[in-house]
């Protein structure tokens, strides 16, 4: 009875619950349920009411940390009376642990829902279903703090309407977010994201690009050398929360909306770890399907926060607290002052004198980063703690469009495909008559192309589907090595497998048309060449030499017990191949591998006709033919040489030779034989001509540093645009072939730690403009590498599972 008397409410016309009356009812719940009251508890309380008697913000704070479950009820009582009470703001902090129930914690959140205004929490103590129940369905706050969360890819679709701030600083498994994301959030107008790792410029501008209110951007902080002295890491670390000053004024005022600086907490001033690519050890292989969060090393209670640096966990929202810089107003002492470029080389953000990059995302190593975000943010104010002044703005949009396209082929605006496809209809009948000369027969197909990419941010990337109709009695997945389209079947496609089989499937169907077992005769597959006047048969080479070519309509789609010898063709081993190409005539073919040397062969008479001896000084990795000239081909060596070649001069002596800065994985000719496409070690992509061998097009592509890091490239859209990857990174570039602009790169990523994708090999679609394909490989040696399908003019942000791993680097490094 005297819980229920205490808790009648009382309140008309208007009338709020002083502090003491609302502190009298928490003692008296608390009695009630036969519990002592919480010293925190009272102690909030009563510095609430001292603000409240000074004409201060009377914010009540609670610190989650000594917070137990048996207070849970008493202190939700008391939450749900403070929108009725003069208490102006709640604080909900939580500093290094809390035994709260993840339930019971959303519950105490939520209990208020006018005055809520600081949620600050290391989620990581909550788990995943705390993290996905408050992205799905939001909170009241204004300010949100996630320190060192564990989304993987952000999905906050819940309302937020009343969130102003959010900080996600080192969350080290954001990698991206999902198309959806920030949908909910109309007043958000500071977001924090340093020392996550994300990546991608497209997606994270069209995901942000969805908060109207967005004025403030951060993934780095941008200090002073004079603002950095006076920070050592040391003096926010362990001191931070030791004296009463915290506790008493840390929410003294609410943060504003306008008009005031809101003041960030700052975590330790170190460098990023010098490797933006954290590992994180992972007990189990994948998340469940349904989980966009990583909580992969949650067994171990400091697994995560080992690998962060330690962080004050709160936000000084003091206007005047000295010694800490604003989040977006970082004084300059002359705002005309010269630009200038930062020493590392990989930085391409430009940046006042005196300034110091500290924390930064991965993002902020992208070539042109900083232009590209305030081109793509027109709204935005202050971009990693720098104003954006009118004269930045004007040099980010001259850059910008010397190096960036916006939309493919050049289109310089949006257009829906209904509006494209009614002009088309409407303009037919009345061309000829009014406009002699007519639009290119192109110019339509490329302005939908252009209209499709320009709405589908996100990608649609899907695993090939196999349909296993072998008999295996094994089931084992296949392991993909090499593939390559059917020249002229639009649902054809080759693949061999580590294990040295050879699978025809019908990529679209996902069904099997031909299988070919290794029968102990090959290793991994690193060689297939179709031929095109005969589409049936297709040249397949290993890496152990075995160099067969197969008629697939004499292979049935399942594996027999013996081996049937009918439509194939056995020639003489050329030993650790990488590669095989079939010229124009599909009357001789060339191999070539871990050796200066390329084998030429008759396919007909299935003899060996020639050794070409010591072409190069090292190993030649890739022979390719012309597509038109049946003589015509050209090699490239890790001695850093690309040659050309003419079997008319039998080659002694090569056409030409065009020298990399580094080892040559990749050449191609162009689908005209006007151009070869040259990729060298670690993201040197460059475009010669092919009469003489001059640059046509450096790509400029930032390289990692490492000398392992293996990129390929091949055309997409017949020559229009150049697809690049490389085998230490999960992204597909995307260049104009005749600008070298960047249009777009896709990031390869699955679900789980550590799913990113390593791109092995890829290949453009021949029939299809903007598809591709790309051979990715995971992070753990227990999975398989995957085949995934990629289409920009389709949009999908669903996960499919992605988990790549990374095999030996000389396995990276052979064939195309």
């Amino acid at each position: 009875m005297l819980y229920c008397y205490c808790f009648v409410m009382f309140l008309t016309n208007g009338l709020e619950l002083s502090n003491s009356q609302i502190e009298s009812r928490y003692i008296c719940s608390c009695q009630a349920r036969g519990i002592t009251p919480n010293k925190q508890v009272l102690s909030a309380l009563f510095k609430a009411k001292l603000k409240k008697a000074r004409h201060e913000v009377s914010s009540l704070v609670i610190l989650l940390d000594d917070i137990q479950d048996a207070d849970f009820h008493s202190l939700l009582d008391l939450l749900m009376e403070v929108d009725v009470s003069e208490i102006d703001a709640v604080d909900v902090i939580n500093r290094s642990v809390c035994t709260l129930s993840w339930e019971y914690l959303l519950s105490l959140l939520r209990a208020s829902s006018r005055k809520l205004r600081v949620v600050d929490l290391q989620d990581i103590l909550f788990g995943k279903d705390f993290l996905l129940d408050l992205a799905q369905r939001g909170l009241p706050c204004q300010v949100l703090n996630l320190r060192s969360s564990h989304f993987r890819k952000l999905t906050m679709v819940g309302n937020f309407m009343r969130m102003h701030t959010l900080n996600l600083d080192s969350s080290a498994s954001l990698t991206n977010f999902r198309e959806e994301c920030f949908t909910c959030m109309p007043n958000l107008k500071f977001l924090s994201l340093c020392e996550t790792r994300i990546t991608n410029l497209w997606t994270t501008t069209a995901a942000l690009a969805k908060l109207p209110s967005l004025v403030e951007l951060r993934f780095q902080n941008f200090l002073q050398d004079d603002e950095a002295r006076k920070h050592p890491a040391s003096d926010r670390r362990d001191d931070y929360w030791d004296s009463d000053h915290t506790e008493i004024s840390i929410h003294d005022e609410a943060p504003s909306v306008s008009g005031e600086s809101i003041m960030y907490r700052h975590f330790n001033e170190e460098q990023y770890l010098n490797n933006t690519d954290m590992n994180i050890d992972s007990s189990s292989e994948d998340s469940s399907d349904d989980s966009e969060v990583d909580f992969s090393s949650q067994d171990r209670e400091t697994s995560s926060m080992e690998l962060l640096p330690d962080a004050p966990p709160g936000w000084e929202d003091l206007v005047n607290l000295q010694n800490e810089v604003s989040f977006g107003t970082l004084d300059m002492q002359d705002d005309e002052e010269p630009f200038f470029r930062l020493s590392d080389s990989r930085l391409s953000y430009i940046a006042p004198k005196k300034c110091i990059s500290h924390n930064p995302s991965p993002i902020c190593f992208e070539k042109f980063y900083r232009e590209y975000m305030i081109v793509s943010l027109p709204n935005l104010k202050i971009l990693d703690n720098l104003p954006i002044r009118k004269v930045d703005r004007e040099k980010a949009e001259v850059i910008f469009s010397q190096n960036f396209e916006y939309l493919p082929y050049k289109r310089k605006n949006k257009e829906s495909v209904v509006s494209i496809l009614q002009k088309r209809e409407t303009r037919a009948n009345h061309t000829r008559r009014l406009f002699p000369r007519r639009k290119s027969q192109y110019y339509y197909s490329r302005s939908l192309s252009a209209a499709k990419v320009g709405s589908a941010a996100w990608p649609a990337l899907c695993p090939l589907p196999i349909m296993d109709t072998t008999a295996r009695d094994d089931r084992r997945s296949y392991r993909p090595r090499q593939f390559e389209y059917h020249p002229s079947d639009a649902s054809l496609m080759v693949f061999g497998t580590l294990d040295g089989e050879v699978i025809v499937i019908n990529h679209e169907s996902g069904k099997i048309v031909s299988y070919i077992p290794s029968l102990g005769t090959m290793n991994s597959v690193l060689g297939l060449c179709w031929l095109k006047n005969y589409p049936s048969k297709v040249i397949a080479g290993s890496d152990n030499g075995s160099l067969r070519l197969y008629d697939i309509r004499l292979m049935p789609p399942t594996a027999t017990g013996s081996h049937q010898s009918a439509g194939s063709i056995m020639f003489d081993d050329f030993d650790q191949l990488t590669s095989v190409h079939v010229n124009s005539t599909d009357e001789l073919f060339l191999a070539s591998g871990y050796s200066k040397h390329v084998a030429l062969y008759d396919i007909s008479s299935g003899r060996r006709l020639q050794v070409f001896d010591d072409m190069h000084r090292e190993h030649i990795n890739v022979v390719k033919f012309s597509h038109h000239s049946p003589s015509i081909f050209a090699t490239s060596s890790f001695d850093r040489d690309v040659k050309m070649w003419d079997l008319r001069q039998k080659p002694n002596q090569p056409c030409y030779t065009a020298l990399s800065s580094r080892g040559n994985v990749m050449v191609c000719f162009s689908p005209d034989d006007q151009y070869l496409l040259v990729s060298a070690v670690d993201n040197e992509v460059k475009q010669l001509l092919a009469v003489d061998g001059r640059l046509h097009l450096d790509f400029t592509i930032t390289s990692t540093g490492s000398s392992q890091n293996y990129t390929r490239s091949y055309y997409m859209n017949g020559r229009d645009y150049v697809i690049s990857g490389s085998c230490d990174e999960h992204v597909v570039r995307i260049c104009c072939a005749q600008t070298g602009r960047r249009l777009r790169d896709v990031s390869l990523e699955g679900k789980g730690s550590g799913a990113s994708m390593f791109v092995q090999s890829l290949r453009g679609d021949p029939f299809r403009d903007f598809s591709m394909s790309v051979l990715a490989a995971y992070i753990r040696p227990s999975s398989n590498s995957e085949i995934v399908k990629v289409n920009l003019l389709a949009s999908s942000d669903q996960d499919k599972g992605y988990s790549y791993t990374q095999h030996s680097h000389p396995l990276f490094s052979s064939g195309g």
